[in-house]
């Protein structure tokens, strides 16, 4: 999870090559978080870019300070998080993940089916993760207000076992 104030835009899913590069996931759609001197935060603390490519569907980048396939292994997995872009991340229409962690889910009915404790990509729709495992694609997300989530879903998706 992002930490205050920032935003989650990707992660590092593995090494690529010999010479320290990373290949990443962005989960934004802005793609200046990979460019040459953007700045990104990590558990392990800051990285910057020093260089990025386009590659499958994700970006090839080159992070100050790591140097060889070994450093670049040890960052697999990272959570990349980032201030918001300003004048480009302030959407009011816009979903973001730190906004929905935590928030109850109901359907219109008013009955709550738990809270979102992640959002996990998906191909076909993001799912918001529930607290007790449940998943519920983002596509049948119909309403939202401060703390709560309104979802019409299939009958039976959120039915207690």
């Amino acid at each position: 999870m992002a930490g205050p104030g920032l935003l989650e835009v990707g992660r590092i899913t593995r090494a690529h090559g010999l010479r320290g590069e990373v290949i990443v996931h962005l989960v934004s759609d802005r793609i200046e978080r990979v460019a040459p001197g953007s700045v990104l935060t990590t558990k392990v603390g800051e990285l910057r870019v020093e260089a990025s490519r386009p590659h499958q569907g994700n970006w090839i980048v080159t992070l100050a300070g790591v140097d060889d396939r070994n450093a670049a292994e040890a960052l697999r997995g990272l959570l990349l998080s980032a201030s918001p872009l300003e004048g480009l991340d302030d959407d009011g229409d816009a979903l973001w993940v730190h906004e929905l962690v935590g928030c109850v889910v109901a359907t219109p009915d008013g009955t709550e089916h738990g809270t979102v404790a992640s959002v996990e990509a998906n191909p076909a729709s993001d799912l918001l993760v529930l607290d007790d495992g449940r998943l519920v694609p983002l596509t049948f997300l119909v309403g939202r207000e401060a703390g709560r989530l309104v979802v019409e879903v299939p009958a039976g998706l959120l039915d207690d076992d």
